[in-house]
């Protein structure tokens, strides 16, 4: 069977399930415990013959020779004793459901799998299957796997500016599905490069630092990993499942690459003040963050920043507020402008994500050591934002609409860098003189605000009107909550 073939015949099965309700997270995580125990098959025969660790009677074998009822049976047994396993082997099953009710689907499923040779399958055709089904699962609105899912243009933009370079480590601290992983992979394995034994060993067990604390969302970003080979049936998983957030890092790495969860409060507040009042069992100690907050973009962005070898590059999505926020917010900025080089901020359009309501920045920024200096000269702002409009279905962002960001951003050499219409050079004196050293900036018309001519179809206006009211609604409910704790302050 071609690839095309098998790719269609996936995806019938996948329709197929749905008209009995199985959604395409369900599916998804189906296959992946299917895909996963019919690869430690191949590879546990010749020539291969390795040990996979998976226990006598809830392998492959024992599912394949059934069908009905008892396959129902083995296959809910196979996933409770997997599940309790250690390694890459736990991770991926853990707390492993059946969610394919029907015995006989259950059967065809199995069936279609064995079929197939997957060793055989080049990296690209099963990783290229995998990422259509996560991109497929993200458009599902009702699944609300969307804010795990960063557009894959703006990511290998973003893997384009950085360059990561082979032996050295990549981190995503909130990493969903696997996204930026990938991006950087392909960036370091694309046309034209070569790679050497222990570059591509590295590559493959040492490169990528994440965490994800949904454990399905970590299941699927390690199969999507396992599939581009990255990652070892037998070895640890790259990616751990715990909040990242909860303590300092245990070692630093080399680059950066992330998304953090949109949405502006966290479940805990994040102090850096040992003895301060009580906060119940809500509040983690960060003694090397510079602020105290409950914001969650600037407790991942302080995050990152601990993250970082000196000298050490970050690429990362942060929401609008960020930029602009006073309080804790307008003391991060400074600290950050301060204590690292931040050199560039792409104002990315609306109607790229699948949240609504998102109005988000990347942030280009390198650490720097601790001696004291200001080491932000100036900041160079690309609006891809004013005149441009976007939707998911009729007007997605492409490749295309970030190649003058990418030529303009000079990833040989940024200090060549020339203004243009959309790229412009704040000094860092500059931003201080702002108030609350504001990077909320714009210079460009909005020429829709003059000429009813040029206004946007009607789908796109709706789609912006739609976003901006959700940005409206959060900030409202931003207020709402923050109240209560002002109260609570001010009787202090």
């Amino acid at each position: 069977m071609n690839t095309s073939t098998l790719v269609q015949k996936v995806w019938n099965f996948c329709h197929t399930l749905r008209d009995d309700g199985v959604g395409y997270g369900d599916y998804l995580e189906q296959l992946t415990y299917l895909l996963f125990l019919k690869l430690a098959h191949e590879y546990a025969q010749p020539p291969y013959e390795r040990d996979t660790r998976i226990p006598a009677g809830h392998d492959w074998a024992s599912l394949r020779a059934m069908t009905g009822e008892p396959l129902e049976r083995q296959y809910l047994a196979t996933l409770h004793r997997l599940g309790g396993e250690p390694g890459m082997l736990g991770a991926i099953f853990f707390k492993a459901q059946n969610k394919i009710q029907d015995p006989a689907k259950l059967s065809r499923l199995v069936q279609m799998i064995d079929a197939e040779d997957w060793i055989s399958l080049d990296a690209d055709t099963k990783g290229d299957l995998y990422e259509g089904l996560l991109q497929k699962n993200a458009e599902d609105t009702k699944s609300g796997a969307g804010q795990y899912f960063t557009p894959r243009v703006l990511i290998d933009a973003m893997v384009a500016c950085v360059r990561p370079e082979p032996g050295k480590t990549i981190a995503d601290p909130a990493c969903g599905t696997g996204g930026f992983f990938l991006g950087a992979y392909h960036w370091l394995t694309r046309p034209g490069t070569t790679l050497n034994k222990a570059q591509k060993a590295f590559l493959r067990n040492a490169t990528f630092q994440g965490n994800e604390i949904v454990p399905g969302t970590r299941r699927l970003c390690l199969m999507n990993l396992f599939l581009h080979n990255i990652g070892e049936l037998d070895g640890e998983p790259a990616v751990e499942r715990s909040d990242a957030l909860i303590a300092e890092p245990r070692q630093r790495v080399d680059y950066v690459l992330a998304n953090p969860p949109f949405g502006k409060k966290s479940s805990m507040t994040i102090t850096n003040e040992e003895g301060e009042e009580d906060r119940d069992a809500l509040t983690y100690e960060r003694q090397d963050f510079w602020e105290t907050t409950s914001n969650k973009q600037l407790n991942f962005l302080q995050h990152i920043v601990s993250m970082l070898k000196v000298d050490g590059r970050a690429a990362v999505v942060l929401p609008d507020n960020v930029l602009f926020e006073g309080g804790a917010g307008e003391r991060i900025r400074r600290k950050l402008l301060e204590n690292c080089d931040v050199h560039t901020i792409l104002r990315l359009p609306t109607g790229i994500f699948y949240a609504q309501g998102v109005k988000a920045n990347v942030v280009f920024f390198d650490n720097a050591p601790k001696d004291g200096r200001v080491h932000t000269r100036g900041v160079w702002f690309y609006d891809l934002r004013t005149n441009q409009h976007f939707t998911l279905k009729t007007r997605p962002l492409r490749s295309a609409d970030l190649q003058d960001f990418i030529a303009c951003y000079q990833p040989d050499n940024r200090y060549a860098r020339q203004e243009s219409e959309r790229l412009r050079y704040f000094s860092y004196d500059e931003l201080m003189a702002r108030d609350k050293a504001s990077l909320d900036i714009f210079w460009l018309k909005d020429e829709s605000l003059d000429n009813l001519d040029d206004l946007p179809p009607p789908d796109v206006l709706q789609q912006e009107i739609i976003e901006h009211l959700e940005a409206a609604l959060a900030a409202f409910r931003d207020v709402a909550l923050e109240l209560p704790r002002s109260r609570v302050e001010g009787q202090a």
